[in-house]
């Protein structure tokens, strides 16, 4: 029997107010879901995945939910967003026709499918806005539970503002640590483990997050008896629940379907979690798919008679009306009224949302047109161009590519001809326009851009000498980045207690607290979600993974939610996490690895530098923190005792971004390498000036973005031959890099010899220093490449050596 709701401050008018609007969003959400998937079969969207059968919870989540709070979700949550006021009819169907246009389609401006929700974070400047006087959504992503670690990020920031004290702007991000980050997943994709992990994570943290699992019993067509263990999630993780003196959650389950007892649960779990920061996870059962997964298929393919029956009567918005007429809410007369309305205004929103986006491409599809034909007048081709002209004209609903298609086609019958140049004039343009409506936003492009911060050299007394252990260097800049920035705080395993495994944080946890300098588990990817989770509601996180090696742990989370983020919000949101790590030249298998290439092509949108000694890398840190963008940091594992000068201007000094260094002239051949490799090829180029060669050495310092100045170029036209030394793989990063200098830099222009590489073998490196010699590129290994080089151009001069 479901219960209703008593509250003392309503009157039974108010409340049926209040109920009614509740039930006409969730009945405008349905003919959403419902219409919507016939704009998908008819070919007018490409893909639907609708909020059907989860809409009652979802209004209950809304009414819990406080201006300043976050939502890390499900694509699913359509109905939720529209109780919230962030979606309306129009904006969801041009969410499903992939509207470019980020004000018909705000979430994304057509780069993600329908279903994918986001609240704008920042001002057209790219500053913030005041984040506490609005409802947010951080921007979802399709791979499943992918929004389970951002979650934890934000709702550990929180705890940060309701505990560090003199964060700048703090009020315009946070109430006193207040909000809650309100997470929503279906029951299948808790199988996966950044589920797992998170949910371990917030338990031993104890942040303001409330975990919503919608459960329906399927995951696309497998039933929960595939998925979870005893088809229950809420009792396998019984153990999470919170008692007396420990840590953990509460745990609470509703049935999806009553209304009454979802608002009762819900303002009890935020009760809990917005005053005590305690974690709770919201098992909702009993929803059903009324459309099944998506409209790429049929649930009646998958569920049988039985199961299909009680979808039908207990289908949460059914329940709903029958609620609302056995309480004398609502009779059925009002109810169908309501429903006839709902059908009505979604029809309405659907239409202007199509004529918003057709006419625009329409307009285009006649100024080609009408091009085409004033150059058919004129051209021997004349009725091939009238047939293509003719041909698009026909087209009832065009897209941008049929038009441009057309275009280039065309383009192809005049290349001698007087419509050429107009023709060509115009698909360039056309070209220009719309290119950037599919490619903008991957970087920052306002003013907080890493380009934005200027190189300040490190400061040196006059009788500095090399005698300080590289680590030193980093420790003193970041005890000067504590101080100088309050909202900076990092964390990672062995980060605290000890001060990092190599001592660069050596003290900092003792000066700053637990809170800025944190230990944590072993878990790479809540690591990376805390980061981004933190980063999105205005701190400067440091994420510190430990080794290189397991940043494969967290490769996903950086590919599909970090590199992404400003890109899929067209720069709405934003997330200027680092990501510090240390790697190159350890011994064996397991934590040598240099999978650059992996993380270059993987994590385009993040920046990725690769700082040869400590002093560069406290600088990145220091640029970094002056810019709005998201890096990785890779320092040098067998650096941290090598002997540097001490800097006089910690937190000061600045290594630009982009920017290539070059570490020897010489005029017979370029050599460019990054990193701990760096010193194997100094020492030579040492060796081979013995024997008559002239190197030059430069240092990549950054691979993304990658020598902006094109110095590389520069070089290559001195030297007129190339060698990129690299640890990585065959094929990895010096792919890249030799696709960067050839083909962007037109560096072939000026080779006189064959561009080559020298990397590390294909496999991992064999462990002991044997192991390393034999699997990486040694001193040796650069010195008989660069020399048979040169025997090629000169053999008389330098005989071949075997």
């Amino acid at each position: 029997m479901i219960k209703e709701k008593t509250n003392t401050t309503l009157t039974f008018e108010d409340f049926k107010i209040e109920v009614l609007k509740d039930y006409t969003t969730a009945i405008i959400s349905r003919e959403c879901s419902l219409l919507g998937r016939k704009e998908v079969l008819t070919g007018k969207a490409k893909f639907g995945i609708f909020g059907d059968g989860k809409e009652v919870p979802q209004l209950a989540m809304a009414k819990a939910f406080q201006n300043g709070d976050f939502r890390s979700g499900y694509y699913r949550d359509q109905t939720f967003m529209m109780a919230i006021g962030e979606l309306t009819i129009q904006q969801f169907f041009a969410g499903l026709y992939g509207h470019t246009d980020i004000e018909q389609e705000p979430m994304s401006a057509g780069r993600q499918m329908g279903g994918h929700f986001a609240t704008h974070s920042l001002n057209e400047d790219g500053t913030w806005k005041d984040l506490t006087k609005q409802k947010n959504s951080s921007a979802d992503i399709s791979p499943t539970a992918g929004q389970m670690p951002r979650l934890l990020g934000l709702a550990q920031a929180s705890k940060i503002y309701r505990q560090v004290t003199g964060i700048p702007n703090a009020a315009n991000f946070s109430n006193e640590g207040n909000e809650i980050a309100w997470g929503t997943i279906g029951n299948a994709s808790t199988s996966e483990g950044l589920f797992f992990e998170t949910i371990n994570a917030a338990g031993v943290l104890q942040v303001p997050m409330v975990m919503s699992v919608w459960d329906d019993e399927y995951g696309i067509s497998v039933h929960a008896k595939h998925q979870t263990t005893k088809e229950n999630i809420s009792e396998i993780l019984k153990g999470y629940q919170k008692e007396h003196d420990t840590n953990g959650y509460e745990i609470l389950r509703v049935k999806g379907w009553d209304y009454a007892d979802l608002i009762a649960t819900y303002e009890k779990a935020a009760d809990i979690a917005r005053k005590n920061h305690v974690p709770v996870l919201i098992h909702v059962n009993e929803l059903t798919q009324p459309q099944g997964h998506s409209s790429s298929g049929s649930h009646e393919r998958y569920k049988d008679a039985d199961r299909l029956a009680w979808e039908r009567d207990f289908d949460c918005v059914r329940q709903m009306k029958l609620w609302m007429i056995a309480i004398n809410i609502a009779s059925p007369e009002e109810i169908e009224a309501i429903d006839a309305q709902a059908k009505k205004e979604v029809l309405e929103g659907k239409k202007a949302a199509w004529n918003a986006f057709i006419e625009p491409i329409a307009e285009e599809q006649k100024e080609l047109v009408s091009l085409l034909q004033t150059i058919a007048e004129t051209s021997k081709y004349r009725d091939a161009i009238l047939k293509f002209s003719s041909d698009l004209s026909s087209i009832k609903s065009p897209i941008k590519k049929e038009i441009l298609v057309t275009a280039r086609k065309v383009l192809r019958l005049v290349l001698n001809e007087n419509g050429k140049e107009v023709l060509s004039e115009w698909i360039i343009a056309y070209t220009a326009k719309t290119q950037k409506n599919f490619s903008s936003n991957l970087f920052s492009e306002t003013d907080l851009n890493v380009f934005s911060v200027d190189k300040v050299l490190p400061v040196y007394a006059e009788d500095a000498k090399e005698d300080t252990d590289g680590r030193m260097i980093l420790r003193d800049n970041f005890d000067a980045i504590f101080t100088k920035y309050p909202e900076a705080l990092i964390f990672g395993e062995d980060a605290g207690t000890i001060g990092d495994v190599n001592q660069g944080l050596e003290g900092m946890q003792e000066k700053y607290g637990e809170l800025r300098v944190a230990d944590v588990g072993i878990r790479e990817a809540t690591i990376l979600g805390q980061g981004i989770g933190m980063a999105l509601r205005g701190l400067r996180p440091i994420a510190e993974i430990q080794y290189l090696d397991y940043l494969l742990y967290a490769i996903q989370i950086m590919s599909d939610d970090l590199a992404t983020l400003r890109y899929r919000t067209v720069g709405k949101q934003k997330a200027p996490l680092i990501i510090r790590t240390r790697g190159h030249r350890l011994e064996g298998i397991w934590h040598s690895g240099s999978p650059m290439g992996m993380i270059i092509n993987a994590i385009r949108g993040i920046h990725v530098l690769v700082p040869r000694n400590m002093t560069q890398a406290a600088g990145f840190y220091n640029s970094l923190l002056e810019c709005d963008e998201p890096a990785l940091v890779i320092e040098c594992l067998n650096g941290y005792r090598l002997k540097e000068k001490m800097p006089l201007n910690y937190g000061e000094f600045k290594t630009p971004i982009g920017v290539v260094e070059t570490l020897k002239e010489g005029s017979d051949i370029t050599l460019v390498s990054y990193g701990s490799t760096l010193r194997l090829v100094q020492q030579a180029a040492k060796e081979l000036l013995e024997v008559g060669i002239d190197c030059e050495i430069i240092d990549l310092q950054s691979l993304l973005p990658f020598d902006i100045n094109q110095d590389v170029v520069k070089s290559i036209a001195k030297t007129n031959r190339l060698l990129v030394i690299d640890e990585d793989v065959p094929g990895g990063a010096s792919a890249y890099i030799l696709q960067q200098i050839i083909e962007h830099q037109d560096g072939y222009n000026y080779l006189d010899s064959k561009p080559q590489t020298l990397t590390a073998k294909a496999h991992r490196p064999a462990y002991g220093t044997d192991g390393d010699y034999f699997s990486k590129p040694s001193s040796e290994d650069i010195f008989e490449k660069v020399y048979h080089m040169m025997n090629e151009v000169n053999p008389s001069k330098y005989p071949s050596l075997y």
